[in-house]
């Protein structure tokens, strides 16, 4: 019944493994022999349906090993590369465990970190994120869809506001992709996670979309 939580592989998705694990087992990144040549085949092919999901550039396409990853990479990616000029980051009090426990890890490296609170509907005061973002404020981390009351946060307008202010916008989607459309470009996202545990793909394998830097 917990299908937010994970969800069983679909046949489909087994089928088009299958040839992967046991005949075309090569390393992608062995150029030196046709194993690798078809295994990096296949990665590009997943990389550019996985982009066109999304409204993405293929090449900012990462995969990992699960959202977890890609949630500390967003963060502490871009706190920590931007840590000389910008020590601030945005995030709320319903965020994923994940996500909380990567802030508090950059709070101990002496971050400054705004925990938006939310109204009575699980949504997050628009007004009040705009208050929150200061001279320094390198990032805003908000999800898409809440993993335990399905709220939906007004990702479009959130993004407007980080782009106009010219902070990046990272989202946890792991409960929205593959579900409610997502257009990356649309929405201002420069940074969002997905777990392909969720939408009937493999466990261990989940995406992370990230704009230049």
């Amino acid at each position: 019944m917990d299908v937010q939580a994970t969800s069983p592989l679909d046949p489909r998705v087994l089928d088009c493994m299958l040839p992967y694990l046991i005949n075309y087992y090569g390393n992608p990144h062995s150029r030196t022999h046709a194993y690798g040549w078809e295994s990096e085949s296949a990665m590009e092919r997943a990389r550019q349906q996985v982009s066109s999901l999304i409204g993405a550039d293929p090449r900012e396409i990462v995969f990992t090993s699960g959202a977890t990853e890609s949630n500390n990479l967003a963060i502490k990616g871009v706190a920590r590369f931007y840590k000389s000029r910008k020590k601030h980051i945005i995030t709320t009090q319903t965020e994923h465990k994940c996500v909380l426990d990567s802030c508090r890890s950059l709070e101990a490296e002496d971050f400054r970190v705004t925990y938006l609170p939310v109204k009575r509907n699980g949504l997050i005061d628009l007004k009040e994120l705009e208050e929150a973002m200061q001279p320094d404020t390198s990032l805003v981390s908000i999800m898409t869809v809440n993993n335990e009351i399905g709220v939906k946060q007004p990702v479009s307008e959130i993004g407007q506001i980080c782009n106009s202010r010219k902070v990046y916008f990272h989202t946890d989607a792991a409960q929205a992709v593959g579900k409610i459309p997502m257009n990356v470009n649309d929405m201002k996202i420069d940074l969002m996670s997905i777990s392909g545990h969720k939408i009937y793909g493999p466990k261990g394998i989940d995406v992370y979309k990230l704009e230049d830097m």
